[in-house]
């Protein structure tokens, strides 16, 4: 069985693109920010799940209830700013206990700022943002997950998979009923970014949990670059990462960043970070 093709949904925000592939999964992603962020709007009979608000520079609440009249929940893949910037937006939000109170901090603009110069955009801002001030304020997770809880939508289950590496809290969601992996950060087609070299192992056995699942999978959803993508590549990443714990080369340096390049994908080794 191949990838699900996906058919565009028009909408009233140039900052964003919205696709459906399936009728209850939409990609909402911003294409002009070099991140290439996506959330996922999954939709069961009950309640909708908007996994990640993204970059928090347009009107995400109004696309969604554009989308859906269900009830919304927020579940945050992790914390990191790319993935959170309109959380404020909504009143239910989840995120796995280890990242709970990294909401609580907000994002200033002085983190904020350097993500939003000419040289990280490929298109214009929506109107009325300053990114002399941009700012995400402080949210509170109303629910704190954890590897295994069960999200039900009606007639959709979403399996949570704690999957830390690239971060702590960091999650994937298993829609095992479709078939489908949201891997959001976990894993996806480029760069893969480890901010220690002690977390390599940990990413390892997050990446050999998802592909652990791959036989189980027709579609793979990941937080950046293309969409869907071939679960093939799971065991690929998982395997990739074993081979830089075993003592493969970098195939460039770049200060203290190594940069492993792997057939469809990379990964990015800091031997420190602020992350």
């Amino acid at each position: 069985m191949g990838l699900p093709e996906s058919t565009r949904v028009e909408q009233d925000q140039a900052w964003f693109e919205v696709r459906r592939v399936d009728p209850g999964v939409f990609i909402i992603e911003e294409p002009y920010q070099v991140e290439q962020v996506k959330s996922y709007l999954v939709v069961g009979a009950d309640r909708a799940v908007l996994i990640d608000t993204g970059c928090g520079v347009g009107d995400l609440r109004r696309l969604v209830e554009g989308l859906t009249s269900l009830p919304i929940t927020v579940v945050n893949s992790h914390a990191h700013w790319d993935h959170i910037g309109n959380n404020y937006q909504f009143e239910e939000i989840w995120i796995h206990e280890a990242e709970a109170d990294v909401l609580e901090l907000g994002v200033p603009n002085t983190k904020l700022r350097p993500a939003f110069q000419p040289n990280q955009l490929t298109g214009p801002m929506p109107d009325g943002v300053d990114i002399e001030t941009l700012a995400f304020p402080p949210t509170t997770a109303t629910r704190r997950l954890a590897d295994g809880d069960l999200i039900d939508l009606g007639g959709r289950t979403l399996e949570v998979i704690h999957g830390p590496g690239h971060s702590v809290g960091g999650i994937s969601l298993l829609d095992a009923g479709n078939r489908f992996l949201f891997s959001t950060d976990v894993g996806y087609a480029g760069a893969l970014y480890v901010y220690r070299p002690g977390l390599l192992p940990t990413y390892q056995r997050s990446l050999k949990k998802l592909a652990d699942r791959e036989p189980d999978l027709v579609a793979v959803f990941p937080s950046h670059n293309a969409s869907p993508i071939d679960p093939a590549l799971l065991p690929l990443m998982r395997d990739g990462v074993s081979a830089i714990i075993a003592g493969r080369l970098p195939e460039e340096m770049d200060d203290d960043l190594a940069m492993y390049r792997f057939d469809g994908f990379s990964v990015y080794v800091w031997e420190s970070s602020n992350y």
